[in-house]
C-alpha cells in the first residue's frame, strides 16, 4: 500500500460538504425545537448532551468503519456472528427506512409545510392525500437515477440553509422570549444533560452512520487515501466543518424552542413548533416559503433512503426480489405507516431506538479499538452480548405505559432498575458494555497466551 495522498482543503471541504448533506435532513430540524421547548431554562445543557449522540457519534461511526477496514455494517456486525450481522442490518435499515424514518420525511413535511393552511376537520384526509402524492414522486424518481438528486443538493440546500440563517437571526436578534424565564419540562429538570443525549437518539444518525460510512470511506480512497490512520484522520479533519455547521444550527433551534414558549403553545412535536416560530416572523407567505423546502428537502432525503434500503437488502438477499419490486415494498410502506401522523411515528421509534442505539455505540467503539485486538470475535462477541443485555431492557422500559405497568413487566424493570447503574436515566448500557469489553480484553489475552504456548 502507497502513501496516502495529502489532500488539499478544499477536498476535505468537499467531504465536509457530502457529511453535511448525509446527516442533516429535514427531520433533523424538528428534534432540537422540540428539545428546546421542553428543557427551557435548561436548554444548554441539553443541548450539550444532544450534540454528543446527534453530531459526535456519527463522525465516530463514519471513522469506525475506516479505521475497522470493513466494507460497511453487514461486515463489521457480523464479526460478532453472522446470525447478529443479518439481524443488526435488517433492523437498522428498516428502522431509517420503511418502518421510522421514510415515514417522518412525508409527515415532517406535511406538519410544516401542509398542516398549517388546512382546517382541523380535513387534516387526516389532508395526511393521506400528500403522502400518496409524496410517496409517488419518490418512487419516480427511486426507480429512475438521474441528476435530481445533485440538482436538488446544489439548488435546495443552499436555499434551505439560507432560508434558516434568516429565521435563526431574526430569532436571535428578536428573541419570542427570555429562555432563563421558561419551563422546564419532564427529565430535563433533572438530568438535562442525559435526557438531550437521549433526545439525540431521533436523529438516527449516528446509526445510519454505520450504514453511509462507507461512502465517505469510499470518497476518501477515491482521492487516495487508503490507510485505516489516514481514512479516520481524513474523515474527522472533514467533519469539522459539518461538525461545526450543524453544531450552530442544532444550538440555534434549540434556543428558538425555548425561547417560543412565550409566544406559541407547547407543541406535540417539533415540526408544529417550526411551523408557528416560522409565521410568527414571517406570517403566511414565510410558512410557504419553509413549506416548499422543507418538502423538497425531505423528498431528496426519501429518494435516498429508498434507493439505500432497495440496494441493501438486493445486496443481503441476492436470490431474493428484484431492487424494482423492493422499492415498490418501501415506498407503500412507510406511506400507509405516515398517516399514523407524525407523533405516533417519533412515540413509536423511541423504544426501537433505545433497543439499537447501545448496540450501535459499541460497534463503533469496538471498531475504532479494533487495531488493539485484530478484530477477533472474543471481544466482539462479549461486548455485544452484555450490551444487549440491558438494550432489551431500554427497549421494554420505553413502551406506553399500559405494558410497562403490567406486573411481570414492572417486576423485570425493577430488577434493573435496583442492580443496573443510570438505568432509571436510559444509560445502563454504559456499565454492562464496559464490563463486556473487559470480558473480552481478557478472553483475547488468554487466547493469545494459549497460542504463544501451542507455538
Amino acid at each position: 500500500m502507497g502513501k496516502d495522498k495529502h489532500l488539499s482543503l478544499s477536498s476535505y471541504m468537499f467531504v465536509g460538504s457530502m457529511l453535511f448533506g448525509l446527516f442533516f435532513g429535514a427531520g433533523n430540524l424538528i428534534f432540537p425545537v422540540h428539545m428546546g421547548q421542553e428543557a427551557g431554562s435548561s436548554v444548554a445543557a441539553a443541548t450539550v448532551g444532544f450534540l454528543v449522540t446527534a453530531i459526535g457519534l456519527p463522525f465516530l461511526g463514519v471513522a469506525a468503519i475506516g479505521v475497522s477496514q470493513s466494507s460497511g455494517l453487514f461486515e463489521l456486525s457480523s464479526r460478532v456472528h453472522p446470525v447478529f450481522g443479518y439481524a443488526m442490518t435488517i433492523a437498522l435499515y428498516l428502522t431509517i427506512g420503511p418502518l421510522f424514518a421514510l415515514p417522518r420525511t412525508a409527515t415532517v413535511s406535511y406538519e410544516i409545510g401542509i398542516s398549517p393552511f388546512l382546517a382541523q376537520g380535513s387534516q387526516v384526509s389532508g395526511l393521506a392525500v400528500f403522502s400518496a402524492l409524496f410517496f409517488a414522486a419518490a418512487l419516480f424518481f427511486a426507480l429512475r437515477p438521474s441528476k435530481i438528486l445533485t440538482w436538488v443538493g446544489k439548488i435546495l440546500n443552499p436555499l434551505f440553509l439560507a432560508f434558516l440563517a434568516v429565521l435563526i437571526i431574526i430569532g436571535l436578534v428578536r428573541p419570542m422570549g427570555a429562555v432563563s424565564a421558561a419551563q422546564v419540562h419532564n427529565a430535563y429538570a433533572a438530568v438535562p444533560f442525559f435526557k438531550g443525549f437521549t433526545e439525540g437518539y431521533n436523529t438516527m444518525d449516528a446509526i445510519a452512520s454505520l450504514a453511509f460510512g462507507i461512502i465517505v470511506v469510499q470518497a476518501l480512497r477515491n482521492m487516495g487515501v487508503n490507510s485505516p490512520g489516514g481514512i479516520a484522520s481524513g474523515t474527522l479533519k472533514s467533519g469539522l466543518v459539518s461538525m461545526a455547521l450543524m453544531g450552530v444550527i442544532y444550538g440555534c433551534l434549540a434556543y428558538l424552542g425555548a425561547s417560543s414558549i412565550g409566544k406559541v403553545k407547547f407543541s406535540e412535536n417539533g415540526g408544529i413548533a417550526l411551523a408557528q416560530i416560522s409565521q410568527y416572523y414571517f406570517g403566511r407567505w414565510g410558512g410557504l416559503l419553509l413549506a416548499v423546502i422543507v418538502i423538497l428537502a425531505c423528498l431528496k432525503t426519501a429518494v435516498g433512503l429508498i434507493t439505500a434500503c432497495s440496494e441493501t437488502f438486493c445486496g443481503i438477499f441476492p436470490k431474493s426480489l428484484s431492487y424494482r419490486v423492493y422499492a415498490v415494498i418501501f415506498t407503500v410502506v412507510p406511506c400507509l405507516i405516515a398517516n399514523v401522523g407524525l407523533t405516533q411515528i417519533i412515540a413509536g421509534a423511541v423504544p426501537v431506538l433505545m433497543l439499537l442505539y447501545p448496540l450501535a455505540i459499541a460497534l463503533i467503539l469496538l471498531a475504532l479499538l479494533s487495531p488493539l485486538f485484530k478484530n477477533s470475535r472474543y471481544v466482539y462477541l462479549p461486548t455485544i452480548l452484555f450490551t444487549l443485555f440491558d438494550a432489551v431492557a431500554d427497549f421494554v422500559n420505553a413502551l406506553p405505559q399500559n405494558v410497562t405497568s403490567q406486573p411481570a413487566v414492572a417486576a423485570f424493570l425493577g430488577f434493573y432498575k435496583k442492580f443496573v447503574p443510570l438505568f432509571s436515566i436510559g444509560m445502563g448500557w454504559i456499565v454492562p458494555m464496559l464490563v463486556g469489553m473487559a470480558v473480552g480484553f481478557i478472553l483475547y489475552a488468554a487466547k493469545g497466551r494459549k497460542a504463544a504456548a501451542a507455538r
